[in-house]
């Protein structure tokens, strides 16, 4: 009998510092990183073992037992986690228990429409387009936010978000609308009443200025360029907004294209088109509301990124055959 009693104390002695060692170790000293998913009522015991398959934890009843131990194993939060493999367990349960959930990080550039943008969430994992952009129709969202339209087209405001996985685009789109009303600020409201330009209007000019242009410098010669235009009853004549209102557009723009008739072929119709052809950003916004103080009537590209700008039809026609006559 004594000698079981030695045995058992030292079986006990043994499990006690091998969980020891469980909680004070990593499994690993290099930082491997791994992606996890937590599903909506997974127990703590399929969490454990999937921690242990993943190799997080070098033992899956251990983590149990800690779950047990610190009485958490019922408060874990379904998610993504980004965990890494030089992590204590108790480092990788507190994530659990606190929801710490992986965040995505992706960057709009300006000018993206919103099938873009709906096309980079689904690349990002964050769901799937056509969700995206059934929610940007909702009219409960458009009454909301005070848009007289048919989608949110023009203002979903470009910039560098965090988004966790699982983001409805509800929740999404909040987001970046509300970005896009902090950044069109009291100030630019102001130039928008003083130019008689309803935010709308902004928001269709400047989207039509990040499509011609990416130079800073270039911006504010452009909106002169359609607001001279606009003064004199002249069409804008933009191609960027032929080629939003042809529907799957394969990248050939024709000279058949800028005679058909749309209600966003500025080659055809007076005046800017119906709404926004893309969400701009801070830059443009601007542009559309302070334009250069120049007569420029023409641009055409010089094939570098830039522009060749002219204040009669006979100089922008030389400019064309010198620009474009090899293309």
């Amino acid at each position: 009998m004594f000698i079981i009693r030695k045995i058992v104390f030292f079986l006990i002695f043994l499990v006690a510092a091998d969980v020891s060692l469980f909680f004070l170790n990593p499994i690993f000293s290099e930082k491997i990183k791994k992606e996890v998913l937590i599903v909506e009522g997974a127990s703590f015991q399929s969490v454990a073992d999937l921690l242990k398959e993943r190799q997080l934890v070098s033992n899956s009843l251990y983590f149990r037992f800690l779950g047990k131990w610190t009485k958490e194993d019922q408060h874990i939060k379904p998610g993504v986690y980004n965990f890494h493999t030089a992590m204590w367990p108790i480092e990788i349960l507190e994530m659990l228990v606190s929801g710490k959930i992986a965040q995505k990080e992706v960057t709009f550039r300006e000018g993206l429409t919103s099938s873009a943008i709906a096309r980079i969430l689904y690349e990002a994992g964050l769901g799937p387009e056509e969700d995206f952009l059934f929610t940007m129709r909702d009219p409960r969202l458009l009454h909301e936010f005070g848009i007289g339209a048919e989608n949110l087209e023009g203002y979903l405001f470009p910039e560098t978000y965090f988004f966790s996985v699982g983001t409805s685009p509800d929740q999404i789109i909040r987001q970046m609308v509300e970005q896009f009303k902090l950044r069109f600020t009291s100030a630019l409201q102001r130039q928008a009443s003083f130019m008689e330009m309803t935010q709308r209007e902004v928001v269709t000019l400047a989207s039509i200025i990040d499509k011609e242009t990416a130079s800073n410098e270039e911006r504010t010669i452009i909106s002169a360029v359609f607001h001279n235009r606009i003064r004199l009853g002249m069409r804008l004549q933009s191609d960027p907004t032929v080629i939003f209102g042809i529907e799957n557009f394969n990248g050939n723009l024709t000279r058949k294209d800028l005679m058909t008739p749309t209600p966003y072929n500025t080659y055809t119709i007076p005046g800017l088109p119906p709404g926004p052809i893309g969400n701009p950003g801070d830059a443009a916004l601007t542009a559309a509301l302070f334009p250069a103080k120049v007569s420029y009537l023409y641009f055409v590209s010089r094939n570098d990124g830039t522009h060749y700008f002219s204040k009669t039809l006979e100089e922008h026609n030389a400019a064309v055959n010198r620009f474009q006559k090899n293309r």
